[in-house]
């Protein structure tokens, strides 16, 4: 019950990355904000992961997505200073951070075994997600060749951030 709500909360923020794409392709500085924004609640993720978790392999899984999505923000922070470029605020942005301040809520009533797996599940779909709208919406519409190339370089490292969590999670009961 728990994977399907988790799984159903991100791939609805896929759906509004779809339908902004119908509507008009995002900017680059929205797309700049977005990416920002996904990677963000990652690092928020792993935060708490690594103050709930005793599992020694989500440990160092939260600490991979740590450190992997703070080094790629930090690319992105320097890219639009470098391009005198200010984020754009968005629908899309503000919807992820809404679904993520739920889910974090409801990955923080959970201990133990529960929250190491539906912490891990929660990975799994987000990734999907965060990939599909990379793919899909984000690089397609991005003007600055910069900018593409970083979100290139992302989604290369978060397909790998996806099938390490998909790994862990066929581990888990």
């Amino acid at each position: 019950m728990l994977k399907r709500i988790l799984g159903a909360t991100f791939i609805a923020a896929s759906l509004g990355a779809a339908a902004f794409a119908a509507d008009a392709k995002p900017t680059d500085p929205q797309i700049a904000h977005i990416a920002y924004t996904a990677g963000q609640i990652d690092v928020t993720a792993a935060e708490q992961a690594l103050k709930k978790s005793k599992n020694a392999e989500v440990i160092e899984f939260a600490k991979t997505m740590e450190r992997d999505h703070k080094a790629v923000n930090d690319q992105a922070l320097a890219l639009v200073k470098k391009l005198n470029v200010t984020p754009e605020d968005n629908k899309i942005s503000q919807s992820l951070s809404t679904q993520a301040s739920k889910e974090l809520k409801t990955l923080d009533g959970l201990d133990g075994a529960a929250y190491d797996k539906a912490y891990i599940d929660n990975e799994v779909a987000y990734h999907k997600s965060v990939n599909d709208a990379l793919a899909k919406v984000l690089i397609p519409s991005a003007q600055n060749k910069e900018l593409k190339s970083l979100l290139e370089t992302g989604l290369t490292l978060f397909k790998e951030h996806q099938m390490h969590a998909e790994h862990l999670s066929s581990m888990m009961k």
